[in-house]
């Protein structure tokens, strides 16, 4: 399992960023596992209200991340899953995902919490969705490397 080795993190008062959650649609179980436990973290860091936006699929997270940075978001929280099938599609949608988002976070200087799944199985991706039974909650710990990484740029620009 991947959670070996992660960072541990203490939520802290983070009421007044300005964050976003823009999340996929497909795979309605998983999304909902993921956007719920990027909404559980962003309420244990005082965030009470998110902006939340929906989008049909994970090829689309970018180009709405870049919308919301554009909008003086402190910090954007991305969610999708892509399961692996028969075909290179996989392969496609992963790697624009992961460079759109990445071009997003470093153009902008906005912190985007990779809360993308990349699974070989469904299985895979429920045990990382953050639902009952779930081993990990990649929800969460995407929105909490976001939060804390917003929290170092607001340092680093206070100097």
């Amino acid at each position: 399992m991947s959670g070996a080795g992660a960072p541990t993190s203490q939520p802290f008062d983070a009421g007044d960023l300005r964050v976003a959650v823009v999340a996929a649609s497909w795979h309605t179980q998983v999304m909902d596992g993921l956007v719920g436990g990027a909404e559980r973290a962003l309420a244990a860091y005082g965030i009470s209200e998110p902006e939340v936006i929906r989008v049909p699929g994970t090829f689309e997270l970018p180009v709405v991340a870049a919308a919301l940075a554009r909008e003086g978001y402190d910090a954007v929280v991305a969610l999708g899953v892509v399961i692996r099938g028969g075909t290179p599609h996989f392969d496609y949608v992963c790697l624009a995902a992961t460079d759109g988002l990445t071009q997003v976070s470093v153009d902008h200087a906005v912190p985007v919490g990779f809360g993308v799944l990349t699974c070989d199985t469904e299985q895979q991706a429920l045990d990382r969705a953050g639902l009952e039974g779930s081993v990990e909650d990649k929800g969460w710990e995407a929105t909490a490397a976001a939060l804390d990484t917003a929290r170092v740029l607001r340092g680093l620009r206070a100097r």
